[in-house]
Parts: C-alpha cells; structure tokens; sequence
C-alpha cells in the first residue's frame, strides 16, 4: 500500500471511529492485564461475563491471592483454558507483588516475564493502561494487514514491525484498536464485508465481495 493510501487509510477509520475503545472491561491496570490473559482464544463477551462478578471481588493482586485459585477457577470456568489461566494468573499476581511492589510495570520485558504474558499481551497493557504506542498483532490484525496490502507479513512480529514503520505517527496510538475492531466487524475472516467498507478504495484485495 501506498504511503498517500495508507494516510487515507487511517483518515478514514478515524473518521469511522474517532475514539476507539477495546471491548474488554476492566478497572485498572491489573485487571486489564488479567482481561487479557483470560482473552487468549477466547471471546471479549465471555470474558467480561466472567471477569464481571470477579473483579468486584479481586481487582488487585492482593486480593486475587486470597481469592485464592480454587476460588478463581469457578469464576472463570465458562472461558476456556480456564484451569492453565487460573494458574498464570495467581502466579502473575503473587510476581507483581514480589517484583512490582503490586503494580503492573510500564516496562515491555517486566511485563513478558509474568506468567501468561506474551508479547501481544504486553503491547495490550502498553497500549491501553500506559498510552503507549505500541501495537498487538491479533488474528484479526494479522489477516488485514496482509488482505489489504498494509503492512504483509509472515509472522505476528513481521507484521508488528511493518506497522510500526507504515501506520502514521498521528494515528499510531489507536491503530489497534481501528484495526482489531475492522477486522471483527467489517473486514471478517470468511466473507469481508466490502461493500460497508470504510477504506475499501485504499484496500488492496482482490477478491473484494460485492452487495
């Protein structure tokens, strides 16, 4: 894609979106970290109908570790992965007390050294708790950048490295977000639907559906 299309690329999400928003609930730091390990293969729905009843009861990691990890699972037993997760996050949770002082650090490998913690994740909490421009490469960003022509890649980390050298400065805060939330509902993996496609006229796709 073209530098000039890639600005009216973003120009145009922006414009669709002017303030873009995850759709994960949480409170603060922590409990956005926790929203996002839970997220992993599942659903932003599912998981914020567990965390809903779980963070009135546990939204720091003090209180997740009295909690305690019997406790934890039967909040969280309708996600999946739920008995792994459960573990990570008693075990990130006893960490940022050990390490953090029970604070989520502002640091990318603090942050990849707890439990349950890969590098989308940390660009999450970056991103989201710190207002850091960072981006996490999903399934659905993944599919448009290399769909589109934006930023193609072999990889996650390919694609996260192309973004960060294509998207504009002006718009690299929120490019996630725009993209992650395009990708669900618009640009979807098994028919993209082109024809309510804000940026149809800069997108590179050849098998564009039709009305």
């Amino acid at each position: 894609m073209k530098k000039a299309d890639i600005e009216g690329f973003f120009a145009a999400l922006k414009a669709h979106r002017p303030e873009p928003r995850g759709e994960l609930d949480y409170v603060n730091a922590y409990t956005l970290l926790v929203a996002v390990v839970l997220s992993a293969q599942a659903t932003d729905v599912g998981v914020n109908r567990a965390t809903r009843t779980l963070f009135a009861v546990a939204d720091t990691p003090g209180k997740m570790l009295d909690l305690g990890e019997a406790e934890l699972k039967e909040h969280i037993k309708t996600i999946g992965l739920f008995n792994n997760k459960a573990k990570n996050v008693i075990a990130l949770s006893r960490m940022l007390l050990d390490r953090h002082g029970g604070e989520v650090p502002r640091d990318r490998e603090a942050l990849e050294a707890l439990p349950g913690v890969g590098r989308k994740t940390a660009n999450v909490v970056l991103n989201m708790a710190f207002g850091e421009p960072t981006i996490a490469v999903d399934t659905h960003i993944f599919r448009i950048a290399n769909r589109t022509g934006l930023a193609p890649g072999k990889t996650p980390l390919a694609v996260e490295t192309g973004l960060e050298k294509v998207v504009p400065a002006a718009y690299r805060l929120h490019a996630h977000h725009w993209l992650i939330l395009h990708g669900r509902y618009v640009c979807k993996a098994r028919k993209p639907d082109c024809p309510a496609c804000v940026v149809s006229a800069f997108c590179g796709f050849e098998g564009k559906t039709t009305a």
